[in-house]
């Protein structure tokens, strides 16, 4: 396992600048760099959690996407060229907030299956940057804390997704690692953080190293750390909140990737 930060590490990495739990000791940095993730319980507050919930519950009934924008996300990688390779509607969602579905929700017209706030596989990529409930999240003191405590001198938000894992059929997503698709040189430079913000249980999707978290826990993923959930089949959606860091000091971004800054919308630096 490739060590996140390897060199980069230093004994005020280890102090707590703003939020006492946000400081990692020594033995939760081992286990990171050992395990490649790292789940923190209690990371969020009852209250935060539900303020985000709340903020999706207003973007997803104010949301209007035409039919031929209406895309199906997967994590198959024959699925992902024919329905999102091809597709202008994904391959620039970089810089704006835009909405993916579950698979089988339409009719051969585009026309919703399902009540359309029951059919929706996330929301992407750039909540971070154009709403206000989740730039203060991304932003947030505890998680700028966090971050030097890992030893990211100049991290940068790469994008941000709200996942639904929608009750009854929520989509697997089959086992990957996010430095396949945002790929940087050296590699170990991209850094996951992933925020429940309901219950995960192996019953409704949980990602498959945290079999039983739960409500207001944050995992930290490497990017090279292997990760998968399954299919939701349970009467529980799964909603969590996640977004992407990269330390950008000495790190070349591949111009391979898919996601690319924008004029509009530079990747912006978590510090502020």
């Amino acid at each position: 396992m490739k060590e996140i930060g390897e060199g980069r590490r230093n004994t005020q990495s280890y102090q707590c600048l703003t939020v006492s739990m946000a400081c990692l000791s020594l033995s939760q940095l081992q286990k990171f760099q050992e395990d490649g993730f790292l789940v923190l319980e209690g990371f969020l507050s009852a209250d935060e959690c539900a303020a985000i919930q709340q903020r999706i519950g207003e973007i997803v009934a104010e949301m209007d996407v035409p039919p031929h924008c209406r895309i199906e996300f997967s994590t198959q990688e024959e699925e992902q060229l024919q329905a999102q390779g091809s597709t202008d509607y994904f391959l620039s969602s970089g810089d704006k907030i835009r909405f993916f579905f579950e698979k089988g929700v339409f009719d051969k017209k585009g026309n919703f299956l399902v009540p359309p706030e029951k059919s929706i596989n996330k929301i992407g990529h750039a909540l971070h940057a154009h709403d206000p409930v989740f730039r203060s999240v991304t932003h947030s003191p505890k998680m700028q804390a966090l971050a030097r405590s890992l030893g990211l001198q100049m991290p940068v938000v790469l994008q941000s997704m709200y996942i639904f894992k929608q009750p009854h059929f929520g989509g697997e997503v089959s086992p990957h690692q996010d430095a396949s698709f945002l790929y940087t040189e050296p590699l170990g430079r991209v850094l996951g953080m992933w925020i429940a913000v309901e219950d995960a249980t192996l019953g409704n999707g949980c990602l498959w190293f945290i079999p039983g978290s739960h409500t207001r826990t944050l995992v930290l993923i490497h990017g090279e750390v292997v990760h998968k959930s399954e299919q939701n089949l349970s009467d529980q959606s799964r909603q969590a909140y996640t977004f992407h860091l990269m330390e950008a000091a000495d790190t070349v971004w591949s111009p391979e990737n898919w996601l690319q800054p924008t004029a509009e919308l530079p990747f912006p630096p978590l510090y502020t």
